[in-house]
């Protein structure tokens, strides 16, 4: 790769949390990979691995790329919630989306167009 391909990507991940009628709505942005798992899953779950809140939408309308890492991160926040809760994914993209079916997230973690769509389901 080419230091103007490295220059094209987003060289971070952001995360930001909010509450919206008792729903913790994450919404990121960037690229998920090994480098920023812990990101992601420190949006997702609290400091000592367990979830803020028992339901959660990931708004991924901004991530362009998601590795396997992202899929692991996933699975394990779906499993901290999954007795007492939702985890729900929303707004992913192109090769994003892609990935969650081929791998077959999408039967096991509820996949929305949007975000409204994914708090109202």
């Amino acid at each position: 790769m080419t230091d103007n391909q490295k220059a094209d990507r987003p060289v971070r991940l952001s995360v930001e949390r909010k509450v919206v009628d008792g729903v913790l709505v994450v919404s990121v942005r960037g690229e998920i990979d090994h480098n920023v798992k812990d990101i992601l899953s420190d949006g997702l779950l609290s400091e000592d691995g367990t979830v803020p809140l028992t339901r959660i939408v990931a708004d991924l309308g901004g991530v362009t790329f998601m590795d396997s890492s992202g899929i692991n991160v996933f699975i394990a926040a779906y499993q901290q919630v999954n007795e007492a809760g939702w985890l729900r994914i929303a707004g992913a993209q192109g090769p994003v989306l892609r990935v969650l079916a081929l791998v077959g997230v999408d039967a096991l973690i509820p996949c929305h167009p949007t975000v409204e769509q994914a708090l109202n389901a």
